[in-house]
């Protein structure tokens, strides 16, 4: 029996993983609509990024089926995944150091252009490519930065950078995995705004897994929570928030701000 919602971008069912006797997936079915912002919170070994491993292609589930945009892609390797409209960030940065800033946003233009391995082409074609890199990196706030070589950009900037070359693909979902992860508390709020900039550029479905429950509450639509590798509770970021199960399980205390 075919349960796929068709306005559903993304979903999975009953989707599991183990290493040996360890589960760090274990049964999860989760919805994702198009154009949704979704936010994955949990404490350190919860399985999120285990999650994202899986939906992205990096590793085999165990058990359970992944359909994105009605189509079952549990077999299907990241490349495969990749080109259907899947993007992915990691907690390291992955760059091409060597290259500029331009230039990293460029070819990432240009894989998803029908000319990506055409070299015999009008000059023009490259211009157009370069005209959406330029654009994409003014969102990512490098805006002024286009000519500087990537590896010496800051660890924030070079983050920034990443995002940007995940956009310029053109993805259908956004996977940003803890985009925070190992930043200067100089460098956070910069990615912040670059979260908040995709979020009201609107036009795309984001999944985000981050530790920073301010970030979390104020971008996402829905906001799930995973504990021991379960989802324990999925609503909207209000209903997380006066959630006595997730209260005790994760946030600590958190509670909704006024305003």
């Amino acid at each position: 029996m075919n349960t796929t919602n068709q306005s559903n971008i993304l979903q999975t069912e009953g989707l599991s993983r183990t290493f040996g006797g360890q589960v760090a997936v274990n049964g999860v079915s989760l919805a994702v609509r198009e154009g949704e912002f979704k936010s994955i919170i949990g404490p350190n070994g919860a399985g999120k990024t285990t999650l994202f491993n899986l939906i992205s292609g990096m590793m085999p589930p165990s058990a359970g089926r992944i359909i994105f945009e009605g189509r079952d892609i549990t077999g299907r390797p990241a490349f495969y995944r990749s080109k259907l409209g899947i993007g992915r960030s990691f907690q390291m940065t992955t760059i091409f150091p060597n290259l500029t800033v331009l230039e990293n946003a460029r070819l990432a233009v240009q894989s998803r252009e029908p000319h990506a391995f055409n070299f015999w082409q009008p000059v023009t074609r490259f211009g157009r490519d370069e005209e959406k890199a330029f654009a994409i990196l003014e969102m990512v706030m490098l805006g002024g930065r286009e000519l500087q070589a990537a590896q010496t950009l800051s660890h924030g900037d070079k983050r920034k950078l990443e995002i940007g070359i995940l956009l310029a693909t053109n993805p259908r979902l956004l996977l940003l995995d803890e985009p925070t992860a190992g930043m200067s508390r100089d460098d956070v709020p910069g990615i912040i705004e670059v979260v908040q900039r995709i979020k009201r550029a609107g036009g795309r479905t984001v999944m985000l897994v981050e530790h920073k429950m301010d970030m979390v509450m104020s971008v996402s639509d829905s906001v799930m929570v995973m504990h021991y590798g379960e989802m324990i509770a999925d609503g909207s970021p209000q209903e997380i928030a006066r959630n006595e199960t997730v209260q005790s399980a994760y946030l600590g205390g958190y509670t909704e701000r006024a305003g």
